[in-house]
């Protein structure tokens, strides 16, 4: 299998695909197709944020003994990701597109700092110290169906 800094990446796109096809939506004034787009968004991102907490982050905390570091910079930011999701689903039920983008675009900022995090900092660092786990850690992670 691939290694974690790989499959998680290229999860962090797949997401994306959600999250730009929703945006795109709202930008069209179709907003039923933006709140479809957005739960298909927040059921992944919730997957791939939970993957992490649950065993990856878990795992590598155990490994290392590193407990206030890097992860715990990440769960605060996850935190702050699911916060802005809620606004946003809550704005998209409201049929308000503009305040959907203005919240969208907080998220898309912070989504791109911390992938960014993740990706040069802490993916590897968990691919240094759980190579021999990788498979077992990343069996959750399955292709879904990409938005149309």
């Amino acid at each position: 299998m691939a290694d974690i800094l790989q499959v998680m990446g290229e999860n962090h796109r797949h997401c994306d695909e959600f999250f730009i096809a929703a945006e795109q939506a709202a930008q069209r004034g179709d907003m039923a197709a933006c709140r479809a787009r957005l739960a298909q968004f927040a059921a992944e991102l919730e997957r791939h944020l939970s993957l992490e907490e649950q065993s990856l982050f878990p795992r590598f905390e155990s490994a290392t003994g590193m407990t206030a570091g890097p992860t715990a910079v990440m769960r605060m930011e996850h935190g702050q990701m699911r916060q802005l999701v809620e606004e946003m689903q809550a704005l998209a039920g409201n049929g308000d597109a503009a305040g959907f983008l203005a919240s969208a675009d907080t998220l898309l900022i912070l989504m791109q700092q911390h992938n960014l995090k993740e990706e040069n900092v802490l993916y590897p660092m968990l691919d240094r110290v759980l190579a021999g786990e990788r498979d077992t850690l990343l069996a959750p992670i399955v292709s879904v169906k990409e938005p149309a």
